[in-house]
């Protein structure tokens, strides 16, 4: 199950109740956390200074959000080509190596759906 992010102003004001003197079960009962997180969010305070989050690590997606205009307009300019053309296209333009499966997903994610044909 895939945690719910929590934005910085509601930690911030989960925060201050906590430092009113208010309990962990009311804190938790009025903002809709667990105690857990109150409990993260004051040792991130007292360790960073901050409630923010920290950067997500891992490996840059090899086709960036801000890239998926110009891969609408590739696929614009070749509706017909099929999907391992596209790969291919993408990979002789950006030098970046995209699989069937990943270029699937990024278009799926863009609303659209080529089908790998033979």
């Amino acid at each position: 199950m895939k945690r719910p992010e929590y934005s910085e102003d509601l930690r911030e004001q989960v925060l201050q109740a906590a430092d009113a003197g208010r309990s962990a079960a009311e804190i938790a009962r009025r903002f809709g956390i667990s105690r857990r997180s109150l409990t993260r969010w004051r040792q991130w305070r007292r360790e960073r200074g901050s409630v923010a989050t920290k950067p997500r690590s891992g490996r840059p997606p090899k086709i960036a959000p801000a890239q998926y205009a110009e891969l609408l307009a590739q696929i614009a300019a070749a509706p017909d080509a099929t999907l391992h053309e596209h790969c291919a296209r993408w990979e002789q333009i950006h030098g970046t190596s995209i699989s069937l499966p990943l270029m699937s997903q990024v278009l799926r994610r863009l609303g659209l759906a080529l089908h790998p044909r033979p």
